[in-house]
């Protein structure tokens, strides 16, 4: 299975393609970036993202693709919003199945890769160098590009358990945690009742099936 991870920026719009089939340097297919200036009229620079987008999709064909999406209270955060709206746009019109993570949620799983201790924060240093390790180890890598890559890594997990490629006998314990964790109150007024939090019970929340959708579409 091959998946297109997202790590949307304005100024460097990262991208990578992880193969779960493959191993050492093939594991990322292709990588790479979008740049925009800060001098360019503000609404073209988003409308030239979300067009190289659509070409990209296009010419790799991949079905699944992974977004890391913007948390408020950062640098920028309205204008990270848009880009985020147009980046789901772009994956809406060529109808791929997407799913979304948090900055934090893709650390995590470059922080136990790298077996980094508790309190550790992972920088973008770290990013690269764990995306450096998981694809052999050579080549030098942009951290938006690296970051990317970690979305597509982590994307491919939950699109695998999603299709049925692998079973929650699988995952790892932050994958169980992240994809399919199930709450139950003990105590207060809410005790007993159980809130479905994993990104598996989040369909048209955290991850879309447009690709599956459009698919059906033809076929009636």
């Amino acid at each position: 299975m091959k998946v297109l991870g997202l790590d949307p920026s304005l100024t460097q719009f990262g991208w990578a393609v992880h193969d779960t089939d493959a191993t050492g340097r093939n594991r990322c297919v292709e990588r790479g970036r979008f740049k925009t200036s800060s001098k360019d009229l503000f609404v073209a620079r988003y409308v030239d993202m979300r067009e190289n987008l659509r070409v990209l999709v296009q010419r790799l064909g991949v079905r699944y693709i992974g977004v890391e999406y913007p948390v408020f209270k950062d640098l920028y955060s309205e204008g990270m919003y848009a880009l985020f709206i147009v980046t789901c746009e772009a994956l809406w019109l060529e109808k791929r199945d997407i799913v979304f993570f948090s900055p934090g949620q893709i650390k995590a799983h470059a922080h136990r890769f790298l077996q980094r201790p508790t309190p550790w924060t992972m920088q973008k240093p770290d990013m690269v160098e764990a995306a450096k390790l998981d694809t052999g180890g050579k080549g030098a890598w942009n951290h938006n590009e690296a970051d990317a890559y970690w979305v597509a890594r982590s994307a491919a997990r939950f699109w695998q358990l999603q299709s049925g490629v692998i079973t929650e006998r699988d995952l790892t314990p932050l994958e169980t945690k992240q994809f399919t964790e199930i709450h139950t109150f003990q105590r207060g007024k809410r005790a007993g009742q159980v809130l479905k939090k994993g990104v598996m019970f989040r369909e048209d929340e955290r991850f879309f099936r447009w690709f599956e959708e459009a698919t059906s579409g033809e076929e009636k």
